[in-house]
């Protein structure tokens, strides 16, 4: 893999048309290294789940589910509501893990990053209750660096990152990620 191109499978945790953290996706995607190409799913797509359609699934989880399968590395940007992660995450995460036997996240490394306009600690929470699932998922999750990015109405305007840190930041992640996810594929 140590040549190949990877391919990184990105969507945001968020419905809303100018998300803080759709832009995040987006300027991830933007910065990636050379030897990454980063593909944007929408999560609008996605039903609310529900076990009885499971032996009938709706085409946009099959479609999501295949392109997880088909992508070398997940890069998820989370919002964080009430001190966790939002319904519309967790409800493609669900459809996406099920069903039994049917994991789409098995054994794919993964990154998370979120932003949120207020709090000092941005998604700190959200991000920190996102881990137990995709461990239970049997997911790999970047440990470094973590980007918890708060203030972000002043960081992202009109649905692109503006703050020249803020682009770093990400830009080095996506080098991380892109060296996570080759170490991951030697085991």
């Amino acid at each position: 893999m140590e040549n190949k191109k990877i391919r990184v499978l990105a969507f945001a945790g968020s419905l809303r048309k100018d998300s803080y953290n759709k832009a995040l996706v987006n300027t991830a995607k933007d910065l990636a290294p050379d030897n990454m190409e980063v593909v944007i799913f929408d999560l609008e797509k996605i039903p609310l789940y529900n076990q009885d359609q499971e032996s009938n699934t709706p085409e946009s989880v099959k479609e999501f589910k295949h392109m997880i399968k088909e992508s070398d590395g997940i890069l998820i940007a989370t919002p964080e509501y009430n001190r966790s992660v939002p319904g519309v995450l967790k409800n493609a995460i669900d459809w996406a893990s099920r069903p039994y036997g049917d994991n789409s996240f098995n054994d794919k490394p993964i990154a998370v990053f979120g932003a949120t306009g207020g709090s000092i600690v941005g998604t700190s929470a959200a991000q920190i209750a996102l881990r137990p699932i995709l461990s239970f998922l049997n997911a790999h999750t970047l440990e470094r660096p973590l980007l918890f990015i708060s203030g972000a109405s002043e960081k992202i305007n009109n649905g692109k990152v503006v703050d020249e840190e803020l682009k770093d930041l990400i830009k080095s992640m996506m080098v991380s990620f892109d060296e996570w996810i080759r170490r991951l594929s030697q085991k």
